[in-house]
């Protein structure tokens, strides 16, 4: 059987539509449609234009033309949208990067201390987390259903409303032992029980295109809707002791386990246990990843194609003469990146970079000591030995980032695929279909058929811990 598939992948400053032909050997991908992801400011409130993606979406489908045998949808996590009892829209989704969360953290925690939270989660506290979303959110009251952003484009195409369990892991109302919403901490916490809709999992039916879209009824399949479970789906493993990294606008590092890691040691080092297909468990820490590098590029005024004279002029850059810690609060918002990075660099009395070459250095310098520490941490807190790192998505392009990766780990890093989220996607909709067999299956097909490339360790990971050292501003 050979199958005809389209991916609706939305990432967190672009989206596209990328259709694949899948048999019993081959494995072909065509980018149908490439959009911006463009967040809008609007009376101090940062929003998604969820509308503009719908279209782009359509767009996208229609440009597939005709013979598609289903579709399927991922986006990143977190962030949702409000329908009313007429099964409108409350107003546009709220960015993850908006500030509207500060003000209601300490009370979600007075209500529910967060050793309590992460003993039900296992959740990563990060200040834009669904649960503190909701409680800021003042159109609440109004809803009928919340649905996360896969499961409100799900909706739009086909009518029907469901919740998928990876990107339901993310929110912090979801039981990471039992794999069901949590009624006691949805409850504890004040919030509605009969907004959240019923748990999907991946290879679930999600209905059919609805008419109104002005396609035909293709099926809709429920995939690994969180981006980050369906880049983990698409790494190319063939054993069970490596580690991840899927890289782009973040890079989520961690290991693949078969049940939760709920420890204090695991809080304390705020790693997290997001579902995955198949009953896994992602134990990972976000990073901010390369959203450093983007939003410094923005501020120069600089394009794609500028890119690679800048990171061939960061290759020759000195290595390591200045760090900082992607994770510290003050590089969360948009804005002046490189300022930032300076006013790190002075604070923590590191030399400042000389030029955009020494930022850029710098920028991934640090999210390879970051990539370094956390897969460090995942091995040490969940007991799994890690002999390779896999770095999936976009990061992989990223030679000097994949070099300094394997440098930094002192282990091996296997680089790609670029398109993992868009082929984790696809691959859970060909085994729904029967045209693959199984996750292992899956990453088999990967493998064979994708552009992969191996950067092998180099020595010197005493230089790198010697920088760790440095990273000494209080967060």
């Amino acid at each position: 059987m050979t199958a005809r598939i389209a991916a609706i992948d939305l990432g967190a400053s672009s989206g596209r539509v990328i259709t694949a032909r899948i048999g019993a050997d081959g494995l072909d991908l065509t980018e149908t449609h490439r959009f911006a992801n463009r967040p809008v400011d609007l009376l101090g409130t940062l929003h998604w234009d969820a509308l503009g993606l719908y279209r782009d979406i359509l767009d996208g489908l229609k440009a597939a033309g005709p013979g598609l045998d289903s579709i399927g949808v991922d986006t990143w996590a977190v962030d949702y949208g409000l329908i009313d009892s007429s099964g409108a829209l409350l107003g546009n989704p709220v960015h993850y990067r908006d500030a509207r969360t500060a003000a209601v953290i300490r009370d979600v925690h007075d209500r529910v201390p967060p050793e309590e939270l992460y003993a039900v989660n296992g959740l990563q506290f990060l200040p834009f987390n669904t649960l503190y979303q909701l409680a800021a959110d003042r159109l609440l009251d109004r809803a009928r259903t919340v649905l996360l952003m896969p499961d409100l484009i799900a909706y739009w195409l086909t009518g029907e409303r469901g919740a998928e369990r990876t990107n339901a892991s993310t929110t912090g109302l979801y039981d990471a032992h039992a794999g069901t919403w949590s009624d006691d901490l949805i409850g504890r916490l004040g919030l509605p029980r009969d907004v959240f809709p019923e748990l999907r999992s991946p290879r679930d039916p999600a209905g059919a295109l609805d008419r109104r879209t002005g396609l035909p009824a293709i099926p809709v399949t429920t995939v690994a809707s969180h981006d980050t479970a369906s880049a983990v789906a698409a790494v190319p493993a063939t054993g069970p002791n490596f580690a991840y990294i899927s890289c782009g606008t973040w890079s989520l590092a961690g290991v693949e386990l078969t049940a939760p890691v709920v420890s204090a040691a695991g809080r304390a080092a705020n790693f997290t246990n997001e579902a995955g297909i198949d009953g896994t468990i992602r134990y990972l820490r976000n990073i901010m990843g390369l959203w450093l590098l983007q939003e410094s590029v923005r501020t120069w005024d600089l394009g794609a194609a500028d890119l690679p004279a800048l990171l061939d002029a960061a290759a020759d850059a000195p290595g390591l003469r200045s760090v900082v810690d992607p994770d510290h609060p003050m590089f969360l918002p948009p804005g002046d990146m490189p300022e930032r990075i300076t006013r790190y660099c002075a604070a923590t009395g590191q030399p400042e970079p000389r030029d955009r070459a020494g930022t850029v250095r710098c920028v991934l310098d640090s999210l390879a000591l970051a990539h370094r520490a956390t897969i460090a941490d995942a091995a040490r807190l969940s007991g799994r030995e890690v002999d390779t790192v896999h770095l999936v998505g976009g990061g992989s392009r990223n030679d000097l980032l994949c070099r300094l990766t394997a440098e930094a780990t002192g282990l091996p890093v296997v680089a790609g695929p670029a398109e993992a989220t868009a082929l984790g996607n696809i691959g859970v909709q060909a085994c729904a279909l029967g045209v693959i067999d199984d996750l292992a299956a899956l990453r088999a097909r990967i493998a064979a058929t994708q552009d992969l490339r191996t950067y092998e360790p180099a020595g010197g990971t005493a230089r790198w811990q010697a920088a760790a050292d440095r990273l000494t501003l209080p967060r």
